[in-house]
């Protein structure tokens, strides 16, 4: 099995205006995959990132700044306009990997899920950071290039390279993914 992780396409991260200029590729690139990965039978997750207002769940760059970002609740935390979300179900995470701090391990467990395809926002951090945690939990995992984005094209194109080339994780696009996914 191999599941689907959609990873914070919320309209905070929009905001970027370099995120801003990629939002419709992205939305339309998830939503391509959140198509195959429910018409053959695999599962897909959206995964968000939440704060609350008390600092209690606060990164230390957050707690550096005396600054909060995406509060439970807020137009922020909401996912962007289009995606396909509906009937999926929904991972609250409040770190840059999925893995920390959340059941996700327990979820992909339960669904068999031996490998992941990690689409959304941002390349280079939350993307990155859940690759490398799927890692040391033994899960393969896909970089679904058409359906990712980050305000720094130079960190993200890095970051693949790096977690491609000491983990073997695959970038692919999201034709040879779906063909994958239909025995192709």
């Amino acid at each position: 099995m191999i599941a689907l992780l959609v990873i914070d396409m919320q309209n905070a991260y929009f905001e970027a205006p370099e995120l801003a200029a990629q939002q419709d590729r992205v939305v339309a690139s998830c939503n391509a995959l959140l198509e195959g990965f429910t018409a053959t039978g695999h599962k897909a997750l959206l995964v968000g990132t939440e704060h609350e207002r008390d600092k209690s769940t606060w990164t230390l760059n957050m707690l550096d700044d005396d600054q909060g970002f995406i509060f439970r609740g807020s137009k922020q935390a909401e996912a962007v306009p289009g995606l396909a979300k509906d009937g999926l179900p929904q991972l609250n995470k409040t770190r840059d990997s999925a893995f920390v701090g959340t059941d996700l391990l327990a979820r992909l467990r339960n669904w068999g899920a031996e490998e992941v395809v990690l689409a959304g926002i941002s390349t280079h951090n939350c993307i990155a950071q859940t690759g490398a945690d799927a890692f040391a939990h033994n899960i393969r995992v896909t970089y679904a290039r058409d359906a990712m984005a980050s305000e720094d094209s130079e960190d993200a194109a890095d970051m693949l390279r790096i977690l491609s080339t000491a983990y073997r994780q695959a970038v692919q696009s999201n034709d040879e993914i779906l063909a994958k996914l239909r025995g192709g």
